[in-house]
């Protein structure tokens, strides 16, 4: 039966699901294709349940016929020891965003590292790589690493509110990129070290609705250098703006979001999606306030 004959039944697992925008995303990209693919939110936060239950949900979704499953927070990680299969790349990051159910097997991918890969690529071909600053050392900023780093970065400096946790993401990251230059710096040097940067990437929440704000003084940034954001509301944060007007080659979040969604969409039905005709869609659906 070919993939387009199919018909499909996926699921967002996580926290504050019913307000993303990926279920539209997935299925209109779907009805492009003539494809009966049916995406539902299964918010964490609606139904009272804990990351923890992911296992549960996963087995439940697959007694009624689930297709697949996106994953994101909080359960990114504590999806892992429910899985019965990892790819290469989710295992070295040690997170999954994406779950297929194939013959009674759970098998993870993650689709933000090769997302924010794809976006950097695109939005920004031809970027320097030699020496990054990286804001941010969370879950995303794992996988925006990871990307950098297999994108050929030379040397990545990361800074997070959480000095621990950035340094952790440091040694995690030099031990995957051996000969790699990855070190952690305290925020408040981040300034100091992207004098001799080529890029800024921030994949800090902040910017984002909720958390106002630059997440360093933009008197810093020179024209020369790249600036990427993982934020995509708004689409335009004030650091991305305040870049722009420096002649900064900027890159949004939503090339990120775009990226993973193309990705998961291809690993679910075998299909190649058309990334333009995804972006326009999403961006579509920002300006209607979804």
């Amino acid at each position: 039966m070919s993939a387009v004959s199919e018909s499909y039944l996926v699921g967002l697992i996580g926290e504050g699901t019913s307000h993303s925008l990926t279920p539209a995303l997935h299925e209109r990209e779907a009805d492009c294709f003539g494809l009966r693919y049916l995406y539902r939110p299964v918010d964490l936060t609606v139904l009272n349940r804990p990351a923890a239950d992911v296992g549960k949900l996963l087995q439940a979704g697959q007694d009624l016929g689930f297709n697949a499953f996106n994953i994101t927070v909080p359960a990114k990680q504590v999806v892992l020891q429910y899985l019965d299969e990892l790819s290469d790349d989710a295992a070295r990051l040690g997170a999954v965003n994406t779950v297929l159910i194939r013959g009674g097997r759970f098998i993870g991918h993650n689709t933000d590292y090769s997302g924010f890969g794809t976006a950097l690529q695109e939005g920004l071909p031809d970027a320097e790589l030699d020496q990054v600053v990286q804001l941010g050392a969370g879950g995303a900023g794992a996988a925006v690493a990871y990307a950098l780093l297999a994108a050929g970065a030379k040397s990545l400096i990361l800074a997070d509110v959480d000095p621990v946790r950035a340094a952790e993401r440091a040694a995690a990251m030099s031990r995957l990129f051996p000969g790699r230059d990855v070190r952690q710096v305290p925020l408040d040097n981040a300034a100091e070290a992207l004098a001799d940067a080529d890029g800024l990437v921030n994949a800090s929440p902040v910017g984002m609705q909720g958390h106002a704000g630059m997440p360093l003084d933009p008197s810093v940034i020179k024209p020369r250098q790249w600036v990427a954001d993982i934020i995509y509301r708004p689409i335009q944060t004030e650091l991305l703006k305040a870049a722009a007007d420096k002649g900064c080659r900027v890159l949004d979040g939503g090339h990120m979001a775009v990226g993973q969604a193309v990705d998961a969409f291809r690993l679910i039905t075998g299909l190649e999606p058309q990334a333009p005709r995804m972006r326009e869609h999403f961006l579509s659906l920002l300006r209607q306030g979804r």
